[in-house]
């Protein structure tokens, strides 16, 4: 058996945490640049809150009933996501972390009379131990475990956040309760497709044939779908990958840029993120690429997205050093950037990627130069002791004015000194 652990507008939670004032009460978190809705309390939906509708858009509805307004706060989602996490792992063998606040758990040694309790226990004991509310649906097959977890969430008062559909008569009432366009792995296009056809419910859809689905749903992935919705298991728990094979960092900037050193500035900053997190697993490059996009200027068209521009480069020897991947990274902007053109969003992927411990000393450099490594670690404690990038390149700015908005960010109460949460 199977169970998916979803914590409930996970952001909104987070800053509900520590703001009990608004439990009960709506409110809703911004993307980047507090651009768009993307987590809405359960009040703020029953108000007509749209999930991705542009902020804009909503704020007469937020004014009209006192909405609460939050920028997104990563550090902060980031750090109670982790102990969300760790808090599964001391409950289950063996957990998949399938994004920041969703988690697989393999509950095959649990008796199926057991299974409701357990979750219950599960769902008890996150919320106990991290002030996170979650829900959890429970099943033979993960996308059953999706679709009895929606159910779950659908009405929190009837199921107290919990689903378990173990016997085949639970799973096929699950099927036929819900909507096609619900399953995981159906997107909207494929949706839309499926109920043209007649298929407007997950019940319709576990009864078509393999061979169907392998030529109209996506080939083996659509086969892989007609199975877990018939019991039979076709996506396994998987191991969580150690070390990544690629390290990106793209950002929105927080107004439009057209200087093409503001754009280096981003650039050599988001290179210097990256390069940190290659040192955490203890890795090293060999090719980096640079991408950045235009502003849409007509506006008298439907919106589209800006164009991408990007280009890489291949390096004589794969590093982990900041200032040896900076220096190819803002040459590359130097091809991309054109004059005139308005920007409003960078990134900076590595690729390539070795163990930093296959990387031979030159006998041809200067010993300083190899040592360079270990200059590297005493930047990068200093920095996670202290916070806000205090060593940072020059080539990284001082001012930033290209950097993301968050004017409305809350305070980062679990990773910051001075700004943990107080208690009088």
């Amino acid at each position: 058996m199977k169970a998916i652990v979803d914590c409930n507008s996970f952001y909104c939670s987070c800053e509900r945490l520590f703001r009990p004032d608004l439990r009960q009460k709506p409110v809703v978190v911004l993307s980047n640049n507090d651009g768009c809705i993307v987590s809405r309390s359960d009040e703020a939906k029953k108000l007509g809150v749209q999930m991705a509708g542009p902020y804009f858009e909503a704020k007469p509805l937020i004014r009209q009933h006192d909405i609460s307004v939050f920028s997104s706060n990563y550090n902060l989602y980031g750090d109670l996501s982790w102990r969300v996490m760790e808090t599964l792992r001391s409950l289950s063998p063996k957990v998949e972390v399938y994004s920041a606040d969703e988690a697989f758990l393999d509950l095959g040694h649990i008796a199926p009379d057991d299974l409701y309790t357990t979750a219950m226990h599960i769902r008890k004991t996150v919320e106990q131990w991290t002030g996170i509310p979650v829900s959890i649906g429970v099943a033979p097959t993960k996308t059953l475990a999706k679709l009895a977890n929606y159910v779950a969430k659908k009405d929190k008062n009837l199921s107290n956040c919990v689903k378990v559909a173990a016997t085949r008569e639970e799973q096929i009432a699950l099927l036929q309760s819900t909507r096609v366009g619900h399953v995981w792995g159906v997107g909207w296009a494929y949706a839309e497709k499926l109920v043209n056809q007649g298929i407007t419910s997950a019940w319709d859809l576990s009864l078509m044939r393999e061979e169907w689905a392998h030529r109209h749903l996506g080939g083996v992935m659509g086969v892989r779908l007609i199975r877990e919705l018939n019991g039979i298991e076709g996506r396994e728990m998987v191991d969580p990958l150690t070390n990544k094979r690629m390290i990106a960092t793209t950002r929105m900037f927080g107004q439009p840029v057209t200087e093409i050193d503001d754009i280096k500035e981003a650039v050599a900053t988001y290179t210097s993120r990256a390069a940190e997190k290659l040192r955490r697993q203890h890795s090293a490059a060999k090719v980096v690429s640079v991408f950045i996009v235009s502003k849409e200027q007509d506006y008298s068209i439907n919106f589209r997205r800006g164009p991408s521009m990007g280009s890489y480069t291949t390096l004589p020897a794969a590093t982990s050093v900041t200032n040896e991947l900076i220096k190819p990274a803002v040459q590359l902007v130097d091809q991309l950037y054109k004059k005139g053109n308005v920007y409003k969003k960078a990134g900076v992927m590595l690729s390539g990627l070795v163990p930093d411990s296959s990387i031979q000393g030159n006998l041809f450099e200067v010993p300083s130069r190899n040592g360079n490594r270990f200059l590297m670690d005493v930047i990068d404690n200093v920095n996670f002791s202290m916070r806000d990038d205090v060593l940072k390149f020059a080539s990284s700015g001082t001012s930033r004015d290209w950097k993301m908005r968050q004017e409305l960010r809350s305070k980062r109460f679990t990773t910051r000194w001075e700004e943990l949460f107080e208690v009088s």
